[in-house]
C-alpha cells in the first residue's frame, strides 16, 4: 500500500464512484471524498466502501462542504481533512485508473528520489463507451499526485490545474481514464453549466488584459496547458463568433482525424464544437447585446 491519500470531489456520483475507487486496487492509503451535498446515494456508497477498505487496511472519508467552484472545493479537501500521507492525489469521480497505471503507482511512486514533488499522468477519454483517440484530444497531460502541500490547484474559474510550489515533476508512461457512465441528457447539461464558466472566464481575462502567469512548475502539463490558453484567448476567441465554432468543428473532425473514432466521435466532435461552442458563442453575444455580465451557476444540479 503507497503512502498516498486520493481526494475525490462528488455531487450524484453514485454511478461512477465504486469503478473509480476500486480501480485502484487497494495501493491507496486513504481517500478523501469532498461531497457538495449529493442527493442520491453517494453517502450510502461511500458508508459502504469504506467498510471495504478497511478491511484491507485502508479508508475512506467522506466529508461535505458548500460548493463556491471547483478550485475552492479541491483546496479546501487538500487542506482541510488532515492529510498525513506522504502524497496526494486529485481525481475526478468519473476517471479510473487503467491496471498497469496503478502497478506503475504502486512499485514506482516509493522509489522516487527526494527532489521529486510531482507526477504528471496521461489521461485518455472515453465518450459513449468509446475511446475518443483522434481529434487532438490524446493524451491529456496532468498534473495529478504530488507531495502533500507541495501544490494546490489554480483559482481560475476554467480549465484550473494543479500548481506545484517547487521541485520536479516526472511523468508516468500508463494512463488515467475518463469514463463517464452517465447519459446525454447529463452531458449537455453539465456543459450547459460548463458554458456559464467558459464566458466568465472569458469576461474576466478581458477585464484583467493579460494571461493568468500561474503555471509555475516546467513540467509537459504546464506547456500543454500554457500552449491551449494562448491557442484559445489569443486565437480561437479573435475569430469571428458561431464562424469558428464551425472551424472548431472542421479542424478536430477532419484536420484532426476525429472521424477515425467512429459513430461515437462524430458525435464527441459535434457536440463540442455545435452544442459547447457554439453556445458559448450564443451567451457572450446576448451578454454583449445586453452589456452585461455573465451569471455564474453556482453548481451543476446532477
Amino acid at each position: 500500500m503507497v503512502d498516498l491519500t486520493v481526494v475525490i470531489l462528488t455531487k450524484n456520483e453514485e454511478k461512477n464512484l465504486r469503478k473509480c475507487i476500486e480501480s485502484f486496487r487497494g495501493i491507496a492509503k486513504r481517500f478523501v471524498i469532498v461531497d457538495s451535498f449529493s442527493t442520491d446515494r453517494t453517502e450510502e456508497l461511500c458508508n459502504k466502501l469504506n467498510q471495504e477498505l478497511r478491511k484491507n487496511g485502508g479508508s475512506l472519508d467522506f466529508y461535505q462542504n458548500k460548493w463556491v467552484d471547483y478550485a475552492t472545493q479541491l483546496n479546501w479537501g487538500l487542506t482541510q481533512t488532515n492529510i498525513t500521507t506522504k502524497w496526494s492525489m486529485r481525481m475526478d469521480a468519473d476517471e479510473e485508473l487503467l491496471e498497469e497505471l496503478a502497478t506503475e503507482i504502486d512499485q514506482n511512486l516509493p522509489k522516487l528520489s527526494e527532489d521529486i514533488n510531482g507526477v504528471v499522468l496521461r489521461r485518455r477519454v472515453y465518450f459513449m463507451g468509446r475511446w475518443i483517440k483522434h481529434g487532438g484530444r490524446y493524451p491529456e497531460l496532468l498534473l495529478r499526485i504530488f507531495k502533500t502541500g507541495k501544490a494546490m490547484c489554480e483559482q481560475k474559474i476554467m480549465d484550473e490545474h494543479m500548481i506545484l510550489s517547487g521541485g520536479k515533476t516526472i511523468q508516468f508512461k500508463n494512463d488515467l481514464i475518463d469514463n463517464n457512465t452517465k447519459d446525454l441528457e447529463w452531458w449537455t447539461n453539465k456543459h450547459n453549466w460548463y458554458s456559464n464558466r467558459e464566458v466568465l472566464d472569458h469576461q474576466m481575462t478581458i477585464e484583467q488584459a493579460f494571461e493568468s502567469n500561474s503555471l509555475l512548475e516546467n513540467s509537459q502539463s504546464t506547456k500543454q496547458a500554457k500552449g491551449k490558453r494562448i491557442v484559445k484567448n489569443k486565437g480561437y476567441y479573435r475569430l469571428p463568433k458561431f464562424l469558428r465554432a464551425h472551424l472548431y468543428f472542421i479542424y478536430r473532425y477532419y484536420i484532426r482525424l476525429g472521424f477515425l473514432d467512429g459513430s461515437e466521435g462524430k458525435i464527441f466532435h459535434f457536440l463540442q464544437a455545435y452544442w459547447y461552442r457554439f453556445l458559448v458563442d450564443a451567451k457572450m453575444y446576448e451578454c454583449e447585446k445586453h452589456d452585461r455580465k455573465m451569471k455564474q451557476v453556482e453548481d451543476l444540479k446532477a
